[in-house]
């Protein structure tokens, strides 16, 4: 927060100093002739001329540079001149950030015609990699430089070190999707930027300079803010003694985040007394932090050293020394995914300007802490992720600027206080992975007004745990999060929910709901339902497809029936369709999947559907998960499967299929990882092109009536010779963060069903077959083989 008010302030330092040369500019007469003529007509012809050039050159898609035309250039979008001169001093041509609209293409030096030019700024576009022009170090007068977040390339011309009368220079690197890489070759050229007030290098890549970014950054006196982060930084070990003089006497503002510096917290942030908002987020701190020094930030209003390798009592430690020296200025303080552990500490309620607390996944434990309460100016407490145990006290609702709450996955239990109510300015309350008990009930909600996150995802039912409202209530607040899980809410299907207009997830998983689903539901403008494992009855609602924007759907686990609805081919964003362990019947629709083009989970299985596989069903050649098991499916196996080209999963067990194996299942399905065929009626030997899934880790193919020997091939299957397979990564555009793989699968006799740890679970299963012959010798390779069932073979 500080950072943006000193950012705020050297705009209006930048804008006073401006003003000032316009006032002096007028207070003295001038015989430039450009001047005299130009009074009252607008902007000088041959910068006009520079500017078009400049236009010439650049890729526009938007138009955003429609209004460049015309005699008056001043008048054109993103350009102001001088009122007295006319001359051009500012190009700010700064886009929204909103792709793919972005100005791209060449930037012409035929900017150099504006010699009076002290604002540039082509931040938040796409120049595809070209490097930052020589030129620009050329301008004179310039004051404000921007060109981040713009996709430079290249190295960064130390000819910018002639700008001699910068104030402001951001160069953070980065842009859109595949961001070209940003370097210097040196730091030498920052030395001739004696009037700056703001660096950012962010992104750029220091770790080759020849000069050390400390000695550069250290003979800048006037430098107020300093931005490196994701620099690749590494260099701490010559600045970590804490007596080292540092010249930065008026530096606010540091953030050296996401470099790996591996050292103790550096000794020389100390002598800045300055210092406003420190920001090392994954840099490789260790820890301790002497308390004693910290006695010198005494202005510190923001620290930020979330994931580090700071553990045990030292956060505890730091918590006591801070609340010494900075009880009154410090504002926000995030301490998450370090290792610190131990009960929080009671001089946390000395802080008495604290907006945001922030100790996400740690090890403190204890009950709450009453010291929290006193926090009355707090708006933000994170402390998720913990083990922290007990009830929340009832003194939580005095803090009543708190709008953010999460206390998720801990160890707490007994009630929520009905005094939570109290927070007015609520707007997300996560209470997730605890064990409550008692009930919430619409008194806990009533003040709520600003409420739009509510998440009780509660363990599986340990206590009885109630969410009871009327059916008739009407709710203060606007959701568009809610998540409420393993607990008990209604019979009836919550009617409150149509009331909830901005609605775009809703997750009501196993609480009780015994009812039909209601049409209205898909007439909210929502992307994500889950009503798995309740007692939902009847037929999917014909009007599903009403609800256009859907990506995610799971009703699994209910007791739905009739066939699936044709309009789920509406639903064009759709990644995930769960429709398992209901009593569906009918064969599978024809003419649902050719416009699911984004389609990666299908899971049909445990359901009572007939016929064979469409043969347009893999025209959605994104799928990911295929899962048809457990239905009274038959013929032979579609030749259409043969696109499903990303598969990683296909299980078809327990079916009624025939015929024989396809070969095109090793060919055309590279990255398939578990094959599930049992339970089916397939002949034929086992295609030696299996041998070629090299994610392959699950081989079921038991209870068919399979021939032949057992496959030498099988001691090639590369992903049960290594532990490659624990490497694998998902894309999360591919899993949604929402489908639980899971497979039954027969281990030791025995019938369990693997999810969270069946990525790991490394299986061939071919018995109960007629093959014949000896075991290969070859199977002794499969070194992380952790279940082989040959049983009931010849």
């Amino acid at each position: 927060m500080a950072s943006k008010k000193t950012t705020l302030l050297l705009h209006i330092l930048f804008f006073l100093s401006l003003l000032s040369e316009i006032l002096i500019s007028k207070a003295n007469t001038t015989n430039s002739t450009d001047a005299d003529l130009n009074q009252g007509w607008g902007c000088i012809e041959g910068e006009r001329k520079a500017l078009l050039e400049f236009k010439h050159g650049l890729i526009d898609p938007s138009g955003q540079l429609s209004s460049w035309f015309g005699v008056d250039c001043c008048e054109w979008t993103g350009v102001d001149c001088n009122n007295k001169t006319g001359n051009v001093v500012k190009v700010d041509l700064r886009n929204g950030c909103d792709f793919p609209h972005l100005l791209g293409g060449e930037i012409s030096d035929s900017l150099l015609d504006l010699k009076h030019l002290n604002y540039l700024d082509f931040s938040c576009n796409d120049f595809k990699g070209i490097q930052i022009p020589d030129f620009l170090g050329s301008f004179e007068r310039l004051r404000y430089l921007n060109l981040s977040h713009a996709a430079f390339g290249g190295m960064i011309p130390p000819h910018l070190g002639n700008l001699s009368h910068l104030c402001y220079l951001d160069l953070h690197g980065g842009g859109y999707y595949n961001s070209p890489a940003v370097g210097v070759y040196n730091l030498n050229w920052i030395s001739g930027l004696s009037s700056l007030e703001y660096l950012d290098l962010g992104e750029v890549n220091l770790s080759k300079a020849t000069t050390n970014w400390m000695q550069a950054v250290n003979i800048l006196p006037s430098l107020l803010e300093l931005h490196l982060s994701n620099c690749e930084l590494n260099d701490f070990r010559h600045y970590s003694d804490p007596n080292l003089f540092v010249n930065l006497t008026s530096l606010q503002v540091i953030d050296l985040s996401w470099n790996n510096f591996n050292t103790n917290f550096p000794g020389w942030l100390f002598n800045i007394s300055t210092l406003r908002d420190l920001y090392l987020i994954s840099s490789a701190i260790r820890g301790p932090i002497p308390h004693v020094k910290l006695q010198s930030l005494r202005n510190l209003v923001t620290l930020d050293l979330s994931d580090n390798n700071i553990i045990g009592s030292e956060g505890i430690e730091l918590v006591n020394g801070l609340s010494i020296c900075c009880n009154n200025s410090l504002e926000e303080l995030h301490l998450g995914y370090n290792g610190l552990s131990g009960e929080l500490p009671d001089s946390l309620g000395n802080f008495n300007n604290l907006r945001s607390l922030d100790f996400k996944y740690n090890s403190f434990d204890g009950p709450f802490p009453i010291a929290i309460q006193h926090l009355t100016n707090l708006e933000s407490l994170d402390l998720h992720r913990n083990s922290l145990s007990g009830p929340i006290p009832m003194g939580i609702g005095n803090m009543l600027q708190m709008k953010r709450l999460d206390l998720s996955f801990n160890l707490m239990n007994e009630t929520i206080p009905k005094s939570i109510g109290q927070l007015r300015e609520l707007t997300t309350l996560f209470l997730d992975g605890n064990s409550w008990e008692g009930v919430v009930s619409e008194i806990h909600f009533n003040n709520l007004t600003k409420l739009e996150f509510l998440s009780l995802h509660l363990l599986p039912k340990k206590q009885p745990f109630r969410f009871h409202v009327r059916p008739e209530w009407i709710p203060p607040f606007s959701l568009k999060y809610i998540d409420i899980s393993n607990c008990d809410v209604s019979p009836m299907f919550p009617s409150w929910l149509r009331t909830q207009k901005r609605l775009y997830h809703i997750t009501l998983k196993n609480v009780g709901i015994l009812d039909t689903i209601p049409e209205w539901l898909w007439k909210l403008d929502i992307n994500w339902l889950d009503l798995s494992k309740n007692q939902l009855y009847g037929p999917i609602p014909l009007n599903i497809g009403d609800s256009s924007r859907l990506m995610v759907l799971d009703v699994s686990g209910n007791l739905l029936n009739g066939s699936i609805p044709s309009s789920i081919s509406k639903l064009k964003y759709l990644g995930a369709i769960d429709l398992s362990n209901n009593h569906l019947s009918g064969n599978i629709p024809t003419n649902i999947w050719n416009d699911l083009n984004g389609l990666t989970t299908l899971d049909l299985s445990k359901n009572k559907l007939s016929g064979g596989i469409p043969s347009w069903m893999c025209s959605v050649t994104s799928l990911f998960f295929l899962k048809l098991s457990d239905n009274n499916l038959f013929g032979e196996l579609s030749p259409s499967l043969r696109n499903c080209e990303r598969l990683y999963s296909l299980d078809l067990g327990n079916n009624r299929f025939s015929g024989e194996i396809p070969k095109w299942i090793g060919e055309r399905m590279p990255s398939l990882g578990q094959l599930r065929l049992r339970g089916n009626m397939l002949i034929g030997g086992i295609p030696m092109q299996l041998c070629h899934l090299s994610h392959l880790h699950i081989l079921d193919l038991a209870v068919n009536n399979l021939s032949g020997s057992i496959p030498q091939w099988l001691g090639d299957l590369i992903a049960l010779t290594s532990m490659a397979l624990l490497l694998t990564e998902f894309d999360e555009d591919i899993t949604y963060n929402s489908y639980s793989d899971d497979m039954e699968l027969v281990v030791k006799g025995q019938d369990m069903v693997f999810e969270s740890i069946l990525p790991i679970v490394n299986l061939i299963d071919l018995s109960s077959n007629n093959l014949w012959g000896e075991i290969p010798q070859e199977i002794t390779n499969l070194s992380t083989l952790g279940t082989l069932n040959l049983s009931q073979t010849n």
